[in-house]
């Protein structure tokens, strides 16, 4: 089992973010932009998503995260300690919402997008606030934007 406090504690520290987060608008268009861009070319949409570079995958809070059905492992994600690991065994206090984020998406259609709530901190804050994931699966890539709402 895999629980987040750890990763909680990085991404809340301030350091990893500036102190502005996205709007949910902004986590819509760069959700549909990694989605057309997987339809593109999956390898060089995945690589483009983990470029810490990368402005269009990578804004303030937002970014995109993908994991593969159906292992779960991570293949792109904000922080590269967690590529690799499942999606599955991500935990939050009484939340279970890597096995939601899982089965969410590994249910629907190809393409269907889903949504999945929960509460995570802001970044420089400790009190967790709610949160939305958005999410899609394009052949074996399920990937997706987190955002506060």
């Amino acid at each position: 089992m895999l629980v987040l406090a750890p990763v909680v504690a990085l991404l809340s520290s301030g350091a990893a973010f500036a102190a502005e987060v996205a709007s949910a608008d902004e986590a819509h268009a760069m959700f549909d932009r990694a989605i057309a861009a997987l339809k593109s070319d999956q390898a060089a949409a995945v690589k483009a998503f983990n470029d810490d570079k990368d402005k269009q995958f990578r804004d303030r809070d937002l970014y995109v995260f993908c994991f593969t059905v159906p292992d779960g492992n991570f293949t792109a994600y904000l922080s590269p300690v967690l590529l690799g690991t499942d999606v599955r065994e991500l935990k939050l206090p009484k939340d279970p919402v890597g096995q939601r984020a899982y089965d969410a998406v590994a249910k629907a259609p190809d393409g269907e997008v889903v949504s999945i709530d929960f509460q995570f901190p802001k970044p420089g804050t400790r009190q967790p606030v709610p949160k939305q994931t958005l999410e899609a699966r394009v052949g074996n890539q399920a990937c997706g934007v987190s955002f506060y709402k």
